[in-house]
């Protein structure tokens, strides 16, 4: 009786398990897409699916790093060469991993109206989208060497990106995830090649005894019109217009210095490392600041400075911002000079000398590799004594102070004022294009059975064959049977801007 008063109560069912947070997300991205499906966007039905189109292939990105690689400006030449290596490692790593790991299907085109809907649908996965990789990977590179840059090309990359759910080709978490994949791959390629902000600034030390010069007045700023850089000089001169501008084409570059000098309360060059190199010797001579605006193949000293453009250079003046940097000097029985970048005997110098024989003939290109090939086929090394003891080189270098690399970045100078330098040597023995490629290959003040680097404040050379050329800044000359290479620390005043933008 008890039993029928107190029925027992019914078997429980088995707790049925919730969706995963897979399928969560799954259903949290089906939703968004449906509601941005749904929904008007003002403008961009003209606009997001022609976006799409033209960013298939990389093809938008590539048109607009050949646009700022052509601009003149090398923060912009930087800037796309960085945009389209992080797109390409994004798209590589999209192609090869993402889209095989997770097979995910295309979003039903249902809810997206005919007018939004791509004329060529995707028949890849959907799962990241790569469009969204490449256009984050292309804007966080330009945005990492150049902030301004950066902030022109963002929208763009935001459109294309927006333009997959517009059409309906991905999910939201599609592009969520490609972006993400493309900022990190941005950051990749910069764990491998520094950005300019992340180099220690080379400037050192600071100096107040150079004047201001507003608008440019007191500046005599003589131009290399060879060096083929018009737009810069323009841009100087239009921002500093108080500023003397003296071109030179042909004569003696020196002369034309020395005439200037006196009525300039500061002396500019725009010109390549050997201009430069003539302009300081002239500086210091007169006792004056050195204002330097790169302007040649080759502009070493310019870029150490933090020197790009006509503004960099334009902020220093003005504000009378100024760096004290060293000097190398070299002298022998046949030439003396000085040197702010680099000084060599042996392959280099004799690079040169091939090079230039050989330009006229068959432009500057073709002759750098018939120059090269003349120099690696040589059967003999420079023979020399160094600390006494007599050895046999394929270079012997010395940089006015200490280069350092980061990454896979070519050498650069992180203090112009350390008082050393930085001589390294290629030992002599087979196959001399093997051993300097180790020796380039290894990097600044490491050691191999090539290569040897160290720091000092004066290097003696003696038993050098007569007719032996050196080389300093790109220039060639005669070296003597023994030569002497010294520093003069903290000699000459360079205008520099304290921050680089």
């Amino acid at each position: 009786m008890c039993a029928d008063f107190f029925p027992s109560p019914p078997p429980l069912e088995a707790a049925r398990p919730g969706p995963s947070l897979r399928g969560r997300l799954a259903g949290l991205d089906r939703r968004v897409f449906e509601f941005a499906a749904g929904s008007n966007w003002p403008g961009a039905e003209r606009v997001l699916p022609r976006l799409s189109r033209a960013a298939n292939h990389g093809v938008l990105w590539f048109a607009i790093g050949g646009a700022l690689a052509v601009s003149g400006s090398p923060r912009a030449r930087r800037a796309a060469v960085r945009g389209i290596a992080s797109l390409a490692v994004a798209s590589a790593t999209i192609n090869t991993l993402g889209k095989r790991s997770v097979r995910r299907a295309r979003p039903l085109l249902d809810p997206v109206p005919l007018a939004r809907r791509l004329k060529r649908q995707p028949f890849t996965t959907s799962f990241p989208s790569g469009h969204s990789a490449s256009a984050a990977a292309f804007a966080t590179g330009v945005a990492l060497e150049s902030r301004g840059l950066g902030a022109l090309v963002a929208p763009v990359a935001f459109s294309v990106a927006a333009s997959r759910v517009y059409t309906g080709a991905h999910f939201p978490g599609d592009v969520v995830a490609g972006a993400a994949l493309g900022v990190g791959a941005a950051f990749a390629v910069r764990g491998l090649v520094p950005t300019r902000d992340q180099m220690p600034s080379p400037g050192r030390p600071l100096v107040d005894d150079v004047p201001a010069l507003p608008g440019g007045e007191g500046l005599v700023m003589v131009v290399n019109t060879k060096a083929g850089t018009p737009e810069r000089v323009k841009a100087l001169a239009d921002a500093l217009p108080r500023a003397e501008i003296v071109e030179f084409s042909d004569g003696d570059l020196a002369q034309v210095l020395q005439k200037a000098a006196p009525r300039a309360r500061a002396l500019g060059i725009s010109g390549g490392d050997g201009s430069v190199n003539t302009a300081a010797r002239v500086a210091m001579e007169h006792g004056l600041p050195l204002a330097v605006l790169p302007g040649g193949t080759l502009n070493h000293f310019a870029y150490d400075l933090g020197i790009e453009d006509a503004g960099d250079l334009v902020r220093a003046v003005q504000g009378g911002d100024a760096v004290a940097v060293d000097v190398g000097r070299f002298e022998s029985s046949e030439t003396s000079g000085i040197f702010l970048n680099t000084f060599s005997l042996g392959a280099y110098p004799e690079l040169v000398h091939e090079r230039e024989r050989w330009s006229a003939r068959l432009g500057g290109r073709l002759a750098d590799v018939v120059a090269a090939v003349h120099v690696l086929r040589r059967d003999h090394p420079l023979e020399a004594e160094l600390g006494g003891k007599k050895r046999k080189l394929w270079l012997l270098f010395a940089g006015n102070c200490t280069y350092r690399r980061m990454g896979l970045t070519a050498g650069r100078r992180a203090d112009l004022a350390d008082g050393l330098l930085d001589v390294r040597t290629v030992s002599g023995g087979r196959l001399p294009g093997v051993r300097l490629l180790a020796a380039a290959a290894s990097g600044p003040l490491s050691r191999s059975p090539f290569h040897t680097a160290t720091r000092m404040t004066r290097l003696h050379v003696a038993g050098i064959a007569p007719g032996t050329p050196l080389a300093y800044d790109g220039e060639v000359a005669p070296c003597g049977r023994e030569l002497t290479v010294t520093k003069g620390h903290e000699e000459l005043r360079v205008y520099r801007p304290l921050t680089i933008l």
